[in-house]
């Protein structure tokens, strides 16, 4: 195998469950974001240093790293184990 050789990485199709899963995270970013006083995602994302395209996707149910996740979270004063409490 070349080691210079551009290596391919097999994209993994979301299924539906996962969608359903994402969107709900989003949804929940988005109401706590609210209740933090965060009329706009964007001036969260601003604020906190964080991509606001990138964040506006998340919010709408894009797929999210958990340390990314987990970052945001922090943003927001609320631990992974409380974020997925009654998910």
């Amino acid at each position: 195998m070349n080691p210079k050789a551009p290596r391919t990485i097999a994209k993994k199709t979301i299924t539906d469950e996962e969608k359903i899963i994402l969107k709900k995270i989003g949804n929940k970013l988005k109401l706590l974001r609210k209740d933090a006083g965060y009329t706009s995602y964007e001036y969260f994302a601003y604020e906190n240093n964080i991509s606001r395209p990138q964040y506006g996707k998340y919010e709408g149910g894009a797929n999210i790293q958990l340390n990314t996740l987990i970052r945001i979270l922090s943003h927001l004063n609320i631990s992974l184990e409380d974020f997925f409490k009654g998910m």
